[in-house]
């Protein structure tokens, strides 16, 4: 008797290998990335129908296979509607989607953390009420995500001489990780100028819950909010193991 388990999960890509099956790549609660076939998905008698849509959240019951999974039933847990009749929430999420894939594993020590963090993001950007609130969704994720896989950016003091830097002039290093003084940065060739309020803004959203309303909820302007996703999606691209695809899309919309 084949070995079933059932696991909540996110629907994060998916390919065709036949006329009528696909493979469905999917962020799980319990083992992080897991493939699972999708026989018959594109047949319009399929009773899996559009819950092997494209970030859907399912809860879904597959049997264990060698190397490949076989997908049995799924129960929708949220399809994050609004996302679709909002091309620029959609993009925003294919982008974020695309940071769980390049930096989820199999069998993910992370995962309910990643699961849960990505779930609580796709809710958020879909009942944003505004492009501002939508893009302080991003840059929680971008924040999190990365602390989540080792990654997390220093942001209250120098990464070379460890002390807090003053209000003046301060650099963010992508190699480094983090912020530089003044002093530290005359040794490092590749840095970019960014305002103290900007340190301040990204420092905040980083040691808050993803849910929690800051004043930069109503203070966050666009172009900040753009200046803040540009720099974390630099650093995020430089440590990814895999090359990204969306940010052409994403710079789109910016």
């Amino acid at each position: 008797m084949k070995e079933q388990f059932t696991t909540n999960v996110i629907n994060l890509k998916s390919y065709s290998i036949s006329e009528s099956d696909k493979i469905i790549l999917m962020y799980s609660k319990e083992k992080g990335l897991i493939k699972g076939i999708a026989k018959g998905i594109k047949k319009t008698t399929s009773k899996l129908g559009g819950r092997m849509d494209l970030l859907v959240a399912n809860k879904m019951m597959l049997n264990k296979g060698r190397n490949l999974d076989t997908i049995c039933q799924a129960e929708a847990l949220n399809t994050f509607f609004n996302l679709r009749s909002d091309m620029n929430k959609l993009f925003y999420a294919m982008y974020c989607c695309e940071i769980v894939t390049n930096f989820g594993i199999e069998n993910d020590p992370n995962s309910e953390d990643i699961f849960n963090l990505f779930y609580t993001f796709l809710e958020e950007i879909s009942l944003a009420k505004s492009t501002e609130a939508a893009m302080l969704d991003v840059i929680r994720f971008q924040l999190k995500i990365m602390e989540i896989t080792g990654y997390s950016l220093e942001l209250d003091n120098c990464v070379k001489c460890l002390n807090p830097p003053d209000n003046g002039e301060i650099f963010f290093s992508v190699e480094h990780g983090g912020i530089l003084c003044n002093h530290c940065a005359e040794n490092i060739n590749k840095k970019i100028k960014i305002p103290y309020k900007i340190v301040e803004f990204l420092n905040t959203l980083l040691k808050e819950d993803f849910t929690t309303r800051t004043k930069y909820d109503e203070l966050a302007t666009q172009k900040v909010c753009d200046t803040c996703i540009n720099l974390l999606k630099n650093y995020i691209e430089y440590y990814s193991p895999k090359r990204f695809k969306t940010t052409q899309i994403l710079e789109s919309i910016r």
